[in-house]
């Protein structure tokens, strides 16, 4: 079983490797925008699961993850041929709506500030 470094420079190894054959390699307008926010790979190599987004945000994620499913077979293929591992994980694609929270919480905050701000003016200007 390989070590917790170990399964985390595979899963990052993949990252890169996948985000470049998404950019250089795939045709798929479907997938047009789309970042690869983290891979994880299990103990047992078996699996890579695979967390999306895009800028669009949640509106486009079925599309996004269609054209993944279809993809799959030859993203493996691909990234097997440059990751040297005995067996290469499946594939597993899942949409991140890490991104899509960031966006909502910093937005949150922002009109706090504006609500503060105005606060602040109403009392200095009366």
């Amino acid at each position: 079983m390989p070590s917790t470094v170990r399964l985390e420079r595979i899963a990052e190894r993949i990252k890169e490797l996948l985000a470049a054959l998404v950019l250089t390699k795939l045709n798929d307008p479907r997938l047009a925008g789309v970042f690869i926010n983290e891979v994880k790979v299990d103990r047992e190599l078996a699996f890579a699961d695979v967390f999306v987004s895009a800028v669009e945000g949640a509106d486009r994620s079925e599309e996004i993850l269609a054209g993944f499913e279809h993809a799959r077979g030859f993203l493996r293929h691909e990234l097997a041929a440059q990751v040297d591992l005995r067996t290469f994980p499946r594939l597993r694609f899942h949409w991140d709506p890490t991104p899509e929270h960031a966006d909502h919480i910093e937005r949150l905050l922002a009109s706090i500030r504006d609500e503060d701000k105005k606060k602040g003016e109403d009392v200095h200007g009366e």
